[in-house]
């Protein structure tokens, strides 16, 4: 049976807040993404296992936003006054760590892998919205970085279900091993 040793795994779950809620159009809700997410970190608590949480989000100016030449550019937007706040299920904590980012992936100018890597973190459970946006930067970065993971297809969505399908069945198994919150769970017993 695959197992997890909670002393060199983390719980990464990329930008589950709600003002990012309302992208998450398929295939799982952003209430079941939450919902799921939040049976994952507890469980890492109980076992006394890092659970970092990422954000996104940009200064009131968007001058530390992303301005590339692209067909679909971001736009400068007003963010929502709740954009910042954690999803209430994932019962955010001190004792959890907290990254902010300006990008899509998680590592990129953030200190992320430096806190893994100083806790002695190998593996990283990987969840959050969008899955092929944050969810795919974050992980092709680690793959890179030479993290394990474990990718839960159940807690992660997209926009668009075609989007979270592709992702899941043609990268996601190339950078690590997909499975499910249950099956996440019954790895750590």
């Amino acid at each position: 049976m695959e197992t997890l040793d909670p002393r060199t795994t983390a719980l990464v779950l990329i930008d589950l807040q709600k003002g990012i809620a309302a992208f998450a159009g398929g295939p799982h809700t952003s209430a079941d993404v939450n919902a799921r997410a939040g049976r994952l970190a507890a469980r890492f608590r109980e076992l006394k296992a890092p659970v970092v949480l990422v954000r996104v989000g940009w200064s009131a100016d968007g001058g530390d936003m992303l301005h590339p030449l692209a067909d679909e550019a971001p736009r400068n937007m007003t963010l929502p006054a709740n954009w910042w706040e954690y999803a209430d299920e994932l019962q955010a904590g001190q004792g959890d760590i907290h990254i902010n980012k300006r990008q899509w992936g998680a590592f990129y100018g953030t200190e992320l892998e430096l806190q893994l890597r100083r806790r002695g973190i190998t593996q990283i459970v990987l969840g959050g919205v969008s899955t092929n946006i944050g969810v795919e930067s974050t992980a092709r970065h680690a793959f890179e970085l030479g993290f394990n993971q474990v990718l839960v297809e159940d807690a992660m969505s997209s926009s668009h279900a075609d989007h979270h399908r592709f992702a899941v069945a043609n990268i996601f198994p190339r950078l690590g091993r997909v499975r499910s919150t249950e099956q996440v769970l019954a790895m750590l017993a």
